[in-house]
């Protein structure tokens, strides 16, 4: 047998973003010196390691080793029980190599950050915002939301009011203000109120906006009325002063004309007509002198036998969007020196037999990071960039899209990030807000 290992604690109990250790005795259990190689393995192995990572042993020695474990402070180690194992590898005995188990008790820590997106909306009658929800713990908690008007001057509609949040995951409703008093016109009027989000076994959370209240009736409308009225006149005063005189006198002059050609038609008809008798009557007469030529009497006169009707035939008559959707894409991008290098964070419309059209976008950049940012399609592998802008350009950035982007049944939205310079922690942490429909 190569080696034996124990541990001095098989239960550890560790808080988020701090260190704990326990102990690990070596023993030599084969007849030669041998060389042993200390590794922890399972999750906690990414955060652990051990002091020294080997150790010198002769036959019978025994040697103690300190395994330190340091849980990061992220939503991406859930609190909980942590199993883990300390293998001891012997170099000359490979086969006589031990692992030896335990179990780490990572405590919870809550930490939620709400924020109201946009910040401030200008509107007329009522304001559409975004309360945007971020569990950044490493459990599960349920936040209550409520809005509040300092100076009671709005009326709040949240779309829900209470949130059940995954670690690391993120939750948006929609706030509806509307101004309890409205006017047509005057100078804009701003109201802030404030979003309260309570979480479990956290301290309560305010965000603020502002809803800047224009008049009813747009600037423009008085303007183009005077105008439209100036024009209106002007126009009357042309029409009887120029045009009207004008028309009146070209029409004159063409009924005129047209009486003179009425005039010389009927004239030419009525000669033609006379012409036309003269050889009637020349005709008839030509046939009485050849039927008596040949010892026939004319006929009487008669009346001429009338057209026959038609027997035609009359021709008959002939005759002749989507769903509303919004969802947002967070990202949480280590630094990378290499910017070329982004760490990608797809969307999938949850149905995939589904059109996705993006109408609207909201980037998002709160801590300041520095880096770029991507949008890309995903179209079965395919990749194609329909947006890239640098972090260190915006804070928060709205795109409105005439021609909307379109996603057909099984592409994904790809948010994209290279982080080389976080604002406010140790990862880039910009997101998007899509909204648009499901057809």
């Amino acid at each position: 047998m190569g080696a034996t290992a124990t541990l001095s604690e098989a239960g550890l109990v560790a808080e988020p973003g701090q260190e704990t250790s326990c102990s690990v005795t070596i023993r030599n259990a084969g007849r030669v010196v041998d060389q042993f190689a200390i590794e922890v393995v399972g999750d906690p192995g990414a955060w652990a390691i051990a002091e020294p990572a080997t150790v010198n042993l002769m036959p019978g020695e025994a040697g103690t080793v300190v395994v330190r474990f340091s849980p990061p402070r992220s939503s991406e180690v859930q609190a909980g029980l942590i199993p883990f194992g300390v293998r001891v590898f012997s170099s000359e005995d490979p086969a006589g190599s031990v692992v030896e188990e335990g179990t780490l008790q990572l405590a919870a820590f809550t930490e939620v950050t709400a924020e109201v997106v946009p910040a401030k909306v200008e509107a007329g009658a009522k304001a559409d915002f975004e309360v945007a929800v971020d569990n950044r713990g490493n459990h599960p908690v349920a936040v209550e939301l409520s809005a509040l008007d300092p100076e009671d001057e709005l009326d709040f509609q949240l779309e829900r009011n209470r949130a059940d949040l995954a670690p690391g995951t993120a939750a948006f409703v929609r706030l509806r203000a509307r101004p309890r008093k409205r006017f047509l016109r005057g100078q804009p009027v701003r109201h802030r109120f404030q979003v309260f989000v309570i979480a479990d076994d956290a301290e309560p959370l305010k965000t603020e906006g502002t809803m800047v209240q224009r008049q009813l009736l747009p600037k423009w409308l008085l303007p183009a009325l005077a105008a439209l009225l100036v024009l209106l006149l002007a126009l009357v005063a042309l029409w009887f002063t120029v045009l009207r005189p004008a028309v009146k006198s070209a029409a004159r002059e063409a009924a005129q004309e047209q009486n003179q050609e009425v005039i010389k038609a009927a004239q030419d008809a009525g000669g033609a007509a006379g012409e036309a008798k003269k050889d009637a009557v020349q005709a008839k007469q030509n046939s009485e002198d050849a039927m008596k030529a040949v010892g026939l009497t004319p006929p009487a006169d008669g009346t001429a036998p009338g057209p026959r009707p038609s027997n035609g035939v009359p021709n008959p008559a002939g005759n002749g969007a989507g769903t509303p959707t919004d969802f947002r894409v967070a990202a949480e991008a280590a630094v990378d020196s290499n910017v070329n290098r982004f760490a990608e964070f797809p969307y999938t419309l949850p149905d995939a037999a589904k059109t996705l059209v993006i109408t609207d976008l909201i980037l998002q950049n709160p801590r300041g990071d520095n880096g770029t940012l991507r949008l890309l399609r995903d179209a079965g592998g395919t990749k194609t960039v329909l947006l890239e802008v640098g972090l260190a350009n915006f804070r928060d950035l709205d795109h409105h899209w005439l021609q909307a982007w379109r996603f057909a049944p099984g592409e994904k939205i790809v948010l994209a990030v290279s982080c080389q310079a976080p604002g406010g922690g140790s990862r880039c942490t910009p997101s998007v807000s899509f909204s648009g429909r499901v057809e």
